[in-house]
């Protein structure tokens, strides 16, 4: 399984609340972006050992272990004290993966291209001949990029995305 280090809570993180008093007890829910739907969190690398959901932070209001460990995805962590009084709100918090890059030539006429695995538009950087490509120059259908117009004739299409 592939696993990444959280830029929420990554390592050594210390979590306070609105006092700046270290959060004892503190909980941080992790959620799947966007919804209210449970996603797992790992306690190191390996990504074989699952946190508990909610997380509890130790007396200095830090993280057990010192990590948050992620899947290649969108989160939501709801951070809240250990009365369960919410302190904040973080949606759409990625895993900090290393963008994959998928490379392709324009025919003048194909205008979608897959990019073999589902991703997210807002993730997604394009390049044609070198020049970066606004985001409503395209679209994503699935794992596929559909662009409004066809790429030029033997232009390089270059793709990065998470």
């Amino acid at each position: 399984m592939s696993v990444n280090l959280s830029a929420f809570g990554g390592v050594g993180w210390q979590f306070f609340d609105n006092n700046g008093v270290p959060l004892a007890g503190g909980l941080i829910y992790t959620y799947a972006a966007g919804t209210t739907t449970p996603q797992a969190t790992y306690t190191t690398s390996a990504g074989t050992v699952a946190h508990p959901n909610p997380i509890v932070l130790n007396s200095a209001g830090r993280v057990p272990g010192g990590e948050i460990w992620l899947l290649p995805a969108s989160y939501k962590f709801v951070l809240q004290t250990s009365a369960a009084v919410l302190i904040a709100t973080y949606d759409n918090v990625t895993s900090g993966s290393v963008p994959a890059i998928a490379n392709f030539t324009g025919d003048g006429t194909t205008v979608s291209f897959s990019l073999g695995n589902a991703t997210n538009e807002n993730t997604t950087n394009v390049y044609i001949n070198g020049v970066y490509q606004q985001k409503n120059t395209y679209s994503l259908s699935g794992a596929n990029i559909v662009f409004s117009e066809a790429p030029p004739d033997t232009s390089s299409i270059e793709v990065s995305f998470t």
